[in-house]
């Protein structure tokens, strides 16, 4: 299993414990809350069921044993499901209560992939029938269909439309698509195959192999033109800009969805290795942050001093993120360093009385943000359940 010592096992298990404990605390009856319930998380409305962020929650909570949990993965994906829009898309986030489903400015294409994929979690390890939100699934997929590239079979999206919503990501999207691939696997959808075959084209300009499509060869060239290859996919690939900051958590998620092949992979652990990305705690989000100085800054990246160099989605420490490292290590069959990783993530956790940090500063390791966040928790489970061998890791 791992040679750790007794004392950095028994903080795993404590953080383990105090996992679990979170995400019941955070719970309702109506599903899972994104933090603690605080004055600061009332505020900014962290109180509320996250597409995103109750997803990665539920597939850890599913599979957990606690009967709650059990029950509050049902119930979360039931939220998302009854403010589902008509034309499919499933909410940025839902008030617990059923009142408000929010949309975010520029729309929030993962809510859906996220949602999309903690269903079929849920089918294949939970407690409902394989035709469970049937009706919720079809139309959740005929609205990402509808934002996909007839030929390329990617995503396209506007910037600042997921996760990272303060970043100039756009177009073509790694950590989009590797959550679309994703999905066309688990739901067994036409093209996914093309889905690959673009996916490694446009956002790995730099292999010897060219694209038959004259419009991908294009992009290509436009993609690599000035550059050298960063050892990473792309973050984006736009009509004539691309991001080469290094985005971690798309890179992580290639690798977790089959997307990257085991050359590939490997050179995207190497690649976050050598930057130290994990150090101390995994893991930065970006290994290049944009500066105001970068032709892709944006002046909403500055707003509240919040995206800014090391900051956020900017370079930021995201322990969330951190198991998803972790997981794409226990995918490699690293579990070598995978272990040693899930015991720093364990100490990013329990910093400030398990405070459940939300992200740190990349370089004075600030705590920011909200505490008790409850994919921190989410993802240090699955982590663990990754290097221990279980097929409900993800």
């Amino acid at each position: 299993m791992t040679l750790l010592d007794p004392s950095t096992l028994a903080h795993i298990d404590a953080c383990t414990q105090a996992c679990l404990d979170l995400l019941e605390s955070n719970l309702t009856p109506h599903g899972i809350l994104a933090a603690s319930r605080t004055e600061a998380a009332v505020a900014r409305r962290y109180t509320r069921i996250f597409g995103r962020d109750a997803a990665i929650c539920v597939m850890a909570m599913c599979g957990s044993g606690v009967r709650a949990l059990e029950q509050g993965a049902v119930a979360s994906l039931d939220a998302l499901a009854a403010q589902q829009a008509a034309n499919g898309q499933i909410p940025k986030y839902v008030d617990p209560e059923g009142q408000d489903a929010d949309f975010w400015y520029l729309g929030c294409i993962d809510a859906t992939l996220w949602w999309l994929i903690a269903v079929d979690h849920v089918r294949r390890h939970g407690k409902v029938g394989p035709t469970h939100w049937h009706e919720e699934v079809a139309r959740a997929i005929q609205w990402l269909h509808a934002q996909e590239h007839q030929h390329f079979r990617l995503l396209q999206q506007n910037e600042a439309s997921d996760w990272a919503d303060i970043m100039p990501r756009s177009g073509y999207v790694l950590y989009s698509n590797a959550l679309w691939y994703d999905v066309k696997r688990r739901f067994a959808l036409d093209h996914a195959n093309d889905t690959l075959h673009h996916f490694n084209h446009l956002f790995n300009p730099f292999q010897r192999d060219l694209p038959e499509y004259h419009r991908a060869r294009l992009l290509r060239h436009y993609a690599r033109r000035g550059r050298r290859d960063p050892g990473l996919y792309l973050s984006f690939v736009n009509f004539a800009f691309v991001g080469d900051e290094g985005d971690v958590f798309g890179n992580v998620l290639a690798i977790q969805s089959g997307l990257a092949d085991a050359a590939m992979a490997h050179r995207i652990v190497q690649t976050i290795n050598e930057a130290r990305a994990c150090d101390p705690w995994p893991v930065r989000v970006v290994l290049h942050p944009l500066s105001q100085q970068h032709p892709l800054w944006r002046a909403y990246m500055g707003r509240h001093q919040q995206n800014i160099v090391h900051q956020y989605h900017n370079g930021g420490i995201w322990p969330f993120v951190g198991g998803f490292w972790v997981m794409a290590l226990a995918k490699l069959g690293l579990h070598a360093q995978g272990w040693p990783e899930l015991a720093r993530l364990a100490q990013a956790n329990a910093l400030h009385d398990w405070r459940f940090t939300e992200w740190f500063h990349g370089r004075t390791l600030a705590p920011m943000g909200m505490a008790g966040q409850s994919w921190n928790a989410a993802t240090f489970l699955l982590a663990r359940r990754a290097l221990e061998g279980d097929a409900g890791a993800c």
